[in-house]
């Protein structure tokens, strides 16, 4: 098979989808590798590295796209990639549909395979390829919200460690998921106050047993979260449903009775955000403010680390393109059905429930 490697297009971008390690694990198992130059140099590899690991460069992203059976990136092709997708041809990526109609309606014209990371599922219901990037999202998040709280940044001017004689900030993580337990980690070890919300009663458990003093656990309820917001000086938004829209936890109208310098933290961006004001933003300009309250929406918060998440991301994505390299897409999908779960357009069909639901389009059972 044919494997294409794109530099990523997406504003501030800087990971890559192969590292010269798995371009060399293709190439030995009898596959070529087309590498665009430049791909891999944001994440400490150079065209020298890919060529030595047997990889083919090429100057432009229209090239490897015209000759690659299978395209393997990071983040969903944007709109200047749409009319290089071919009929047929695989895209192995995190799309996130749900969070673009534009997107859907592009890649169901384009007919190709369309493969996302963000819904492969084990039979346990865990998304193994989600799970490297939520761990660097959740960190971050609390990593970015402090650095929001800054006053220079319009944020309260808390520190959320506070000092002694200071009490610390009070941090509220809602979703306890893998996002929602690295970032209250994260932020208790700062010595921040932490409430963590979920509706899952044994995962609040878990998080009870697991967590530090100084994390508090709630059940997750929309009175909860209205009186917790109050008190907030910093907010993670970290609910997912896989494959479909993120459920709006936070309302305008909550905006109006938090503090003025709240810092909201949306990481359920990439599936259309959970508080009701969000909007996508990227590295570059990062933060909104509505209502005095400072909006952190970056849709791709892993790409700001890509000599750390490039090599997280891989060691998950990498057996199961190459899975698919050495068996063909159809052949892969029967024999792992975590990876049949991957597949969301299947030429010119939505074959993932919740996508089409969330636009109200035609499913197919595949």
């Amino acid at each position: 098979m044919k494997i294409g490697i794109p530099k990523e297009l997406k504003a501030f971008e800087n990971r890559v989808a192969v590292t010269p390690a798995g371009v060399y694990e293709f190439v030995i198992e009898g596959h070529e590798v087309f590498v665009q130059t430049g791909a891999g140099l944001s994440s400490g590899f150079t065209d020298l590295d890919y060529t030595e690991a047997g990889a083919t460069i090429l100057s432009t992203i229209g090239e490897v796209y015209a000759i690659a059976d299978m395209i393997v990136k990071v983040k969903e092709p944007i709109k200047e990639e749409y009319d290089l997708v071919r009929e047929n041809q695989i895209v192995f990526t995190y799309f996130h549909f749900a969070s673009s109609l534009e997107l859907t309606k592009a890649m169901i014209k384009s007919k190709a395979i369309c493969i996302a990371y963000e819904t492969v599922e084990l039979p346990d219901r865990s998304l193994p390829l989600l799970v490297p990037m939520s761990e660097v999202a959740g960190r971050m998040a609390i990593q970015e919200g402090a650095r929001f709280l800054e006053k220079p940044h319009l944020g309260k001017g808390v520190l959320l460690g506070g000092v002694p004689g200071v009490k610390p900030a009070h941090v509220i993580v809602i979703g306890g998921g893998i996002v929602g337990a690295q970032s209250a980690k994260i932020a208790a070890g700062i010595g921040a106050r932490v409430t963590i919300l979920d509706k899952s009663l044994p995962r609040l458990r878990y998080l009870s047993d697991i967590m530090p003093a100084n994390v508090t656990t709630r059940y997750s309820d929309a009175h909860t979260i209205k009186e917790l917001c109050k008190d907030a000086d910093l907010i993670v938004g970290a609910v997912l449903i896989a494959g479909d829209k993120a459920p709006q936890v936070i309302s305008k109208d909550m905006l109006k009775i938090m503090q003025a310098g709240t810092v909201l933290v949306d990481v359920a961006i990439d599936q259309g955000g959970c508080f009701e004001t969000s909007k996508p933003t990227t590295h570059l300009d990062p933060v909104f403010v509505i209502d005095d309250v400072v909006h952190y929406c970056v849709a791709n918060i892993p790409g700001a680390v890509p000599m750390t998440s490039t090599l997280a991301l891989t060691n998950a994505t990498f057996p199961y393109a190459l899975s698919i390299a050495n068996l063909g897409w159809e052949e892969a999908c029967r024999q792992y059905k975590d990876l049949r779960k991957g597949l969301n357009i299947l030429k010119g069909d939505i074959v993932y429930k919740a996508v089409a639901h969330t636009f109200g389009l035609e499913y197919k059972e595949y």
